[in-house]
């Protein structure tokens, strides 16, 4: 049997074996019944639900019918400035305060792409401050240092 897309086939292989993982956590704990769900009784059918879906991906990924899609090669820049911008945001963050901190991860991650010009990483950045700031300092009261530490 021939793999015709292979991102379908590495998407459905990942998603069955997480699923599978949860699932086998979950059965080993204490899930109790549907009208007194205990804390595993959620992701023990997350996890089958998972495996289900990735089977179907699988599945659909070998069928005749299916594109052929291979995967690309593996790209270590890419992967680089994605985890070292989260990086740079976690030591920033306590010096530069949230926003500037927040601009700063989206401008260097922005970078991994070719698809994205300063403009739009701007508007971003800027809506993405923004609503980081209304959802976790603004609704949630969450303690983050909003300013430069020389500016406090």
């Amino acid at each position: 049997m021939e793999i015709r897309n292979q991102k379908d086939f590495g998407a459905g292989l990942m998603y069955v074996v997480t699923g599978l993982f949860f699932t086998f956590i979950a059965a080993r704990q204490s899930m109790y019944s549907a009208p007194k769900m205990g804390p595993w009784y959620f992701p023990f059918w997350l996890g089958l639900l998972l495996t289900a879906l990735g089977l179907v991906v699988l599945v659909k990924s070998l069928q005749a019918k299916t594109a052929l899609e291979k995967i690309p090669p593996f790209d270590w820049k890419i992967i680089g400035l994605i985890t070292g911008s989260v990086v740079l945001y976690g030591v920033l963050l306590p010096i530069f305060g949230f926003g500037l901190a927040i601009m700063v991860l989206v401008f260097t991650s922005s970078k991994a792409s070719h698809e994205f010009g300063w403009k739009g990483t701007l508007i971003n950045a800027l809506v993405l401050a923004l609503g980081s700031y209304l959802i976790f300092v603004f609704g949630l009261k969450l303690q983050f240092p909003l300013l430069p530490y020389f500016l406090q």
